[in-house]
């Protein structure tokens, strides 16, 4: 089996998995993963966070974004342009005024100010303790993280429930590491 094929089944499989923890967890899952020690100190004034808008059975990370948000971070939220292209960043505090975005998500308006992250906080399937994630395969963040890491420090954090967790993510060189995933129960350094 090819990588490729290797990916897809392991999405079929971490989704169902994703799927049974969104439904047993939600509620519960993203006050816990707000409650944890973020794992960065920011410059006040200076520090980008962006974070996921929770789609489907995604963990949720408003209430960490406005956590992050009163902590001093300027906190965005990422917009599709189209297949093959990087993310771009718009700023967005929670509370602030959406439109509906790429498969409906909500998402800033085009009139908020597009900013660079300096910390991602990224959506998966499923993760292993190396940092490598599995996505949904259109390979957004894999190619905005290079991008970004190409230009500057960034620090890449995966947030999931942590029943996504498996021993090994299938992975090229194309994929991006993580550098910290959050989950429910607390969070890891990824090695």
């Amino acid at each position: 089996m090819n990588l490729s094929d290797q990916k897809k089944a392991a999405r079929v499989s971490a989704g169902a998995v994703r799927k049974v923890a969104h439904e047993a967890h939600a509620d519960r899952a993203a006050l816990a993963l707000a409650s944890h020690p973020f794992p960065v100190t920011p410059t006040p004034g200076a520090s980008i966070v962006s974070a996921f808008y929770p789609f489907r059975s995604e963990i949720d990370t408003r209430p960490l974004l406005g956590k992050l948000a009163a902590d001093g971070w300027t906190t965005c939220l990422p917009i599709i342009l189209g297949p093959g292209q990087p993310l771009i960043f718009r700023r967005w505090f929670p509370g602030e005024p959406m439109v509906p975005g790429d498969m409906n998500i909500p998402r800033p308006r085009d009139d908020a100010p597009q900013v660079e992250p300096d910390v991602l906080i990224v959506p998966m399937l499923a993760f292993d303790a190396h940092g490598y994630r599995l996505g949904y395969g259109g390979g957004f963040y894999d190619r905005t993280i290079g991008l970004l890491r190409a230009k500057k420090k960034i620090i890449a954090i995966g947030a999931a429930y942590s029943a996504q967790q498996v021993d090994e993510v299938p992975h090229d060189g194309h994929d991006q590491a993580l550098d910290f995933v959050m989950t429910e129960v607390g969070v890891l350094k990824c090695a």
